[in-house]
């Protein structure tokens, strides 16, 4: 009897298959393979819940509306059923929430960021950041064993780090996640800027000059309003610069480093661009807890370091 032929090499390759080539731990795999499903759930809800306020507010005092309420129940049930988390913090909820403190890692994420965008119909996504352990407190962003974050846009768009390249997949017709683009690459030199929290040049002079700077140079503004679509739009076009710089009313920036600025910094470094809060680089600065912001600098390097020069200067 003949030997039975090998299975042929699939055409369309999936999260998973990827993940598993590129040598993630079962464990993170099934992990991040969790979150995707999640994510699936979101998208639904996106397309067919209602959208406005639930009535609540979140540990920062903004008002939650429905999606941002049921984004966040829909992450902490695919968490719990992992039976891979330690723990999980949520920019929705005020404390950390322990699971079980066997459990191989500790989950960070912002169930729906840009949120207020909804009613408007513009991009947004979900951020996630995950840590070996059972602590996130005392730990810093490059401790980080995977980033990823989904957009929910005219396309579903999922990314990935595990500190191997970062890597995009679409949401096809049936559900899953199919490889669509690898090792996305970030330039020194940025064409784009997207300057957020621009009220802060009213009362920041070196904000207000590199504003004018980008505008004498000529470079494209692009600006959505949700930190997840500014920065997917850097990694997909493979250059670009976002700041958001904190102003009198901000003095310690307005991004949460736990949520946003630190997974996005994971990535953006392994595309090859940098991130800053102006001084230090994000994948270095301490959390001391799961509501301390930054303000920061993000994108192609070479811009990043000017804009930080500028902001020094006075």
């Amino acid at each position: 009897m003949p030997p039975a032929p090998y299975c042929p090499v699939p055409s369309r390759v999936s999260l998973n298959a990827h993940l598993y080539r590129s040598g993630a731990p079962d464990q993170l795999r099934h992990l991040i393979n969790d979150i995707g499903r999640a994510a699936k759930y979101i998208q639904f809800a996106i397309r067919t819940t209602e959208a406005g306020l639930a009535g609540t507010k979140n540990q920062f005092g903004e008002e939650q509306i429905k999606l941002d309420v049921l984004s966040d129940q829909i992450i902490q049930q695919n968490l719990w059923e992992s039976r891979l988390v330690s723990c999980f913090s949520s920019e929705e909820m005020e404390d950390v929430v322990e699971i079980e403190s066997r459990n191989p890692y500790a989950v960070v994420f912002d169930p729906l960021d840009g949120s207020s965008l909804v009613d408007a119909n513009f991009a947004i996504g979900s951020i996630f950041g995950i840590y070996e352990g059972n602590t996130i407190i005392g730990r810093r962003p490059r401790e980080q064993v995977a980033a990823l974050y989904i957009i929910y846009g005219p396309r579903t768009l999922l990314v990935y780090t595990i500190g191997k390249g970062v890597h995009e997949f679409i949401l096809n017709e049936v559900g899953e996640f199919i490889l669509l683009r690898e090792n996305l690459g970030v330039a020194d030199a940025a064409k784009n800027y997207s300057p957020g929290n621009l009220r802060a040049v009213v009362d920041t002079p070196p904000y207000r000059n590199m504003m004018n700077i980008w505008l004498d140079e000529k470079l494209t503004l692009r600006y959505s309003g949700a930190m997840v679509a500014d920065i997917h739009h850097i990694i997909s076009k493979g250059q670009g610069v976002f700041a958001n710089v904190g102003g009198s009313k901000y003095p310690q920036g307005k991004l949460r480093l736990v949520f946003e600025c630190g997974p996005f910094s994971f990535l953006m470094e392994q595309a090859g661009g940098s991130s800053s809060n102006g001084k230090d680089a994000i994948m270095d600065i301490m959390i001391t807890a799961t509501d301390q912001r930054t303000p920061i600098i993000i994108g192609s390097k070479t811009e990043v370091d000017r804009v930080c020069k500028v902001l020094s200067s006075k």
